[in-house]
């Protein structure tokens, strides 16, 4: 069997690089674009959806399918619930989420889950992105309570601080933020 593609990063210090194989579950996948990026870079992605919305649950799979990528699993997962798929989960590193954080109603239950799957996993990280959409809107009280830390990622960084990106009208004059959510430690741990 041929040994599947991996992601590439840049082991800390030295600048060595060194393949890791990822293993990536999309939260609020819908269309599953990061998703399929993640899986045609040769991460194990699983995608997943409300168990409420079957119709973004089917849209998963037909994004699988257009992207010849058959193998990759579409659960029903809804935000702060505990459910027999969210358990039986395997180990994860990358926990990606693009633009979940569009209802205020639905932040804490985002992080629930996240902060669930982080405790599995204390090594893993959430990748979000998300449009700012009132500066009244933060989940920086919720990322407190549930002992979550963010790390901003200027979208300067890897070019991605353009009004249009890769010939589309995207992400136009909206404010786009990306941050990386991870366990908070404290200090020596």
């Amino acid at each position: 069997m041929a040994e599947p593609r991996r992601f590439r990063f840049a082991e800390a210090g030295g600048g060595r690089r060194e393949a890791l194989t990822l293993r990536v579950p999309e939260l609020g996948a819908g269309v599953s674009l990061p998703g399929m990026v993640a899986a045609k870079c040769g991460a194990e992605v699983l995608l997943s959806d409300s168990e409420e919305l079957p119709q973004c649950l089917e849209n998963c799979r037909r994004s699988c399918l257009l992207n010849a990528l058959p193998h990759v699993p579409v659960l029903g997962i809804t935000w702060g619930r505990m459910c027999p798929q969210l358990l039986a989960l395997p180990p994860v590193d990358v926990i990606l989420g693009s633009d979940v954080f569009f209802d205020p109603k639905d932040f804490e239950d985002i992080l629930t889950t996240v902060y669930f799957l982080l405790e599995k996993n204390p090594h893993a990280q959430f990748w979000t992105t998300y449009q700012v959409r009132s500066a009244d809107w933060s989940i920086e009280a919720l990322l407190y309570k549930w002992k979550l830390k963010n790390i901003p990622v200027p979208l300067h960084s890897f070019g991605a601080d353009k009004e249009h990106l890769a010939g589309s009208s995207l992400p136009g004059r909206h404010t786009i933020e990306m941050m990386i959510i991870s366990l908070a430690r404290s200090e020596g741990t």
